[in-house]
């Protein structure tokens, strides 16, 4: 990712979508740009326009920390768009060096055992990039079908992307690749020179007119608290409440964890994926035919 194009790109956009009234300044007169003008914006971060006017041309070499936090305020940024202003900050003016590629390291025991003492709640381990790298049982059942896909490693953008049964298991699909697309943006920031993610990007960018659309619109997020709505195909409709938890001690990675409201169909549809994922060979992924089946005999929250 080039870091001078990246800041032009998410400075315009971010300029772009305020309204004079919505910064408390005079709309009168003809506006030729959509949003606040350059001016307009130096003038709310207490900066002069050329200077604003150098930041946004991709140049955020040297701007100070009270500098950018003024601009965040000017453009009135939520978190995690500061975070991700804060990291192309970071990246700026450093030298160009050759994308590399990760090894991939082993999930650390310990944090496979925490998985698997969670035996009520799916769970799994990512990374940045989206790779699931590890799973409870429970999570290894619920998201079957992304284990299904033949592409590895399992990746959450990969599937709900270029996988044609991406929309029968995910009932909020378009939410879901919104997310994806920029969580995988807000990655891009923290380290653009990573080889495995410019591939990833690259890769679903000439594969999907959908993700190219959402990659365009330059938006970040922390996916840290939400609901997540599946369309299971052993146990039907399940909407799960997740945490997303980020691993101090293993930088880049996220331990989410779901469950389900007491009394509602979706905690009995979570009792019964258990009951399924209890039949599975742990070592293998799930069997699509064994899931048939199971969806056959049972209603889609019998307990």
């Amino acid at each position: 990712m080039d870091n001078r194009s990246e800041v032009r790109a998410f400075l315009t956009s971010r300029r772009a979508r305020i309204t004079p009234q919505q910064a408390g300044l005079p709309a009168s007169g003809h506006r030729r740009v959509k949003g606040l003008r350059r001016e307009e914006v130096a003038m709310l971060a207490g900066v002069s326009a050329e200077y604003y006017a150098r930041l946004e041309r991709g140049n955020l070499a040297g701007a100070s920390e009270a500098v950018l936090d003024s601009l965040a305020r000017a453009l009135r940024l939520d978190e995690s768009e500061r975070a991700h202003l804060m990291d192309l900050a970071r990246t700026a003016g450093t030298t160009r060096r050759p994308a590399r590629r990760r090894a991939a390291a082993p999930i650390r025991p310990a944090l496979q055992q925490l998985l698997d003492a969670m035996t009520e709640a799916p769970a799994f381990i990512r990374n940045g990039r989206l790779d699931v790298l590890a799973t409870n049982r429970l999570g290894k059942a619920l998201y079957w079908p992304v284990f299904q896909d033949p592409a590895r490693p399992v990746n959450l953008a990969r599937f709900q992307f270029l996988n044609p049964g991406a929309a029968r298991y995910m009932t909020e699909l378009d939410h879901q690749r919104a997310a994806s697309a920029a969580l995988l943006r807000t990655e891009a920031g923290q380290d653009p020179y990573n080889r495995d993610l410019s591939d990833l990007i690259g890769e679903l960018s000439t594969r999907s007119e959908d993700f190219r659309t959402l990659w365009a619109a330059h938006d970040v997020r922390l996916h840290r608290t939400g609901l997540k709505r599946f369309h299971h195909p052993a146990v039907g409709d399940l909407t799960l409440a997740f945490e997303g938890l980020p691993l101090p001690n293993d930088p880049g990675l996220t331990l989410t964890a779901m469950s389900a409201e007491p009394g509602t169909p979706s905690h009995d549809g979570l009792r019964l994926l258990a009951r399924w994922a209890a039949t599975l060979d742990p070592s293998e992924r799930p069997d699509p035919e064994l899931a048939e089946v199971t969806a056959d005999r049972r209603g889609p929250h019998e307990p």
